[in-house]
């Protein structure tokens, strides 16, 4: 889905089916997510809350709550050349061989994910050793270090402190030396900056940035924030009803996007210069995302999309290919549909970027 050769991917998600048994019925959370992470890649998976970002991610890490279900599909991790089902294998070894150790996850508040009767130290030395065999004196060693990886200045201190005596950022810069603690090949970040004030939120990305080109990381990236797509992805997959429905490069996505749900995104995203003018009127998306408890016909956007036809209520759009790097789920890419442009607004917008890269660029 990347446009890149199949051999490059260390992860490839193929029509992934999840859904949560409710004492009301099954609620069909992920309907057939596909996308690939090629290696030293960043992938940004955005769209609005309940799309399934974060149930698509927790079935790749397998930590799905007892209620959902896998109903099909594959989760292919490339091995040293053989891609593994990760579905396939039994929990204790999947766990045992991946989890951590091969794909490591980083959650939104830090302070949820440390415990708070344990010191820094002892928390980190416990991860490293469960990854690696290794004495205290050898697992102290690695985690001093990686707390200096992560910016933390007097890390023999922080090892003996409790995670209540940290400040929000130090918090989450002692989750991301865990998650680096078992040397994983894939990086999960669940919106790692939303729990953090916004002064702190950029050293954190800027940190991310380059841990992962330090390390040649691959990178899923969860996040609401289209400015930290901006900056750190290669590809971004915009979910909608718990499945891709526009998947490119950021050039794609940003200048050329063809889908009118992302157009929706995109004309949400406030402007200094508009808010400057005293225009502070932000876009919306109208209407509210679909019940997944119910069957969908059609364009599961259909409803809320003021481009529908009448065939997007009656099938579901395939992916249309756009080019080799992106494509869009939208009946509007069909070359029998009529010619439909985006919003002038977001047009005049997106050309202001377009002049303002160019600028940039020849500066």
């Amino acid at each position: 889905m990347n446009g890149t050769d199949n051999s490059r991917n260390i992860l490839e998600v193929k029509d992934l089916h999840v859904s949560f048994r409710m004492p009301t019925g099954d609620v069909k959370a992920i309907r057939g997510l596909n996308f690939t992470l090629a290696r030293n890649e960043v992938v940004a998976l955005v769209g609005e809350s309940g799309s399934g970002k974060s149930v698509g991610v927790k079935a790749v890490t397998g930590i799905l709550p007892d209620n959902a279900v896998i109903e099909s599909g594959e989760i292919l991790y490339n091995d040293g050349g053989e891609m593994i089902d990760l579905l396939k294998l039994r929990p204790s070894v999947r766990k045992k061989r991946f989890a951590g150790k091969k794909i490591a996850m980083i959650f939104q508040d830090p302070m949820t994910s440390l415990n708070p009767v344990m010191t820094i130290g002892a928390q980190l030395m416990t991860a490293a050793r469960c990854h690696t065999p290794m004495s205290r004196k050898e697992a102290w060693a690695k985690c001093t270090e990686l707390l200096r990886e992560v910016g933390i200045t007097d890390p023999v201190r922080t090892m003996a402190q409790y995670p209540h005596q940290l400040s929000g950022g130090m918090r989450q810069r002692v989750v991301i030396a865990t998650a680096l603690s078992g040397d994983p090949d894939i990086l999960i970040c669940d919106e790692p900056t939303t729990a953090l004030d916004v002064t702190i939120q950029q050293k954190i990305l800027d940190l991310l940035q380059s841990i992962q080109r330090a390390k040649g990381l691959s990178i899923i990236f969860i996040t609401h924030n289209l400015g930290v797509v901006a900056k750190l992805a290669d590809y971004v997959g915009v979910m909608y009803a718990g499945k891709i429905i526009e998947y490119g490069t950021v050039f794609d996505i940003f200048f050329e996007p063809r889908h009118p749900y992302t157009w929706g995104l995109l004309s949400a995203v406030p402007e200094i210069t508009e808010l400057a003018d005293g225009n502070d009127t932000l876009y919306s998306i109208p209407g509210t995302p679909p019940n997944l408890a119910k069957e969908i016909v059609g364009d599961a956007f259909a409803p809320r999309n003021p481009y529908a036809m009448e065939i997007d209520f009656k099938a579901e759009p395939p992916m249309f290919r756009i080019s080799n790097t992106h494509s869009a789920a939208t009946w509007l890419a069909d070359p029998r549909a009529p010619k439909t442009e985006m919003p002038p607004e977001l047009a005049e917008r997106i050309r202001r970027l377009k002049q303002e890269e160019a600028d940039y660029v020849n500066s």
